[in-house]
Order: structure tokens, then C-alpha cells, then sequence
């Protein structure tokens, strides 16, 4: 296998130094706010396993860039909202090359740090959906 260019932690790296981070315990106090969209790029089944915070919208991460993009014929209507829109993944990795993306498009985002994976300990509200049949 050939040496790859740039790492994925080294995309990480850089996508952290130039977007916004938002701690666990201050997030936790935007829950219910109505001017903050908390999205969820996790998979349904990371959702589904784990929970998920509650009012979060659900996005998933394949799908961010034509969903934000109003020329797009995927465009939800949510993201066209002059709201704070904090992105989270598992552990702040996918939400950071996220939201880094999307400025790049010109879309204003942050995203959670440590992700999910800190929320449940910090005392974070946790929702759990009625198991369905999605595998």
C-alpha cells in the first residue's frame, strides 16, 4: 500500500485549528434553546445503540453538504434557519472535518468537541427512540 499525503488525524488536526469547539458542559446548557440546532451526523445505528440528545436533528454525515446547500435538490429546510447550528459525531472527528466543510461552503457551524462520547457523563440528557426494525 502507498503512504498516504495527509492522515486522517492530521485532517482532523487542522479542521480543529480553524472552526469552533464547543465543550460538553456548554452545550449541555444550549439543550431546549431555540435559537441552537443541535444535528447528529452519527449512523442510525449509533443513534439507536447509544441514544441520542434530545431535539437533535439527525443528519447523516454522507448526506451534510447537499442538505445545507439551498441549490441543491436534497436542501432541508431546517439548515436555512438564522440559528446556531453545533454539529456531533461519536468522539468529534467526522463533526470537526464536517463543519470545517462547511465553512468552506460558506455555512456557519461548530461542533462538539469530544462528541457524544462525553455527554452521558457529564450528565447530558440522553433520548432512546422505540426500538425499530432498521438494521
Amino acid at each position: 500500500m502507498t503512504s498516504l499525503t495527509t492522515s486522517s488525524a492530521q485532517m482532523v488536526a487542522a479542521a480543529r485549528e480553524r472552526i469552533e469547539e464547543i465543550e460538553t458542559v456548554d452545550l449541555i446548557a444550549m439543550v431546549g434553546d431555540p435559537d441552537v440546532v443541535i444535528v447528529d451526523i452519527r449512523d442510525v445505528r449509533e443513534r439507536q445503540r447509544s441514544g441520542f440528545i434530545p431535539g437533535s436533528f439527525h443528519a447523516p454525515r454522507g448526506m451534510i453538504e447537499f442538505w445545507v446547500d439551498p441549490d441543491s435538490p436534497y436542501f432541508k429546510e431546517i439548515f436555512a434557519a438564522d440559528k446556531k447550528f453545533v454539529f456531533h459525531c461519536a468522539s468529534g472527528w467526522r463533526s470537526a472535518l464536517t463543519v470545517a466543510t462547511l465553512q468552506d461552503m460558506g455555512f456557519k457551524a461548530a461542533h462538539l468537541k469530544e462528541g457524544f462520547s462525553t455527554w452521558a457523563k457529564q450528565n447530558g440528557p440522553v433520548e432512546h427512540a422505540a426500538a425499530d426494525t432498521a438494521k
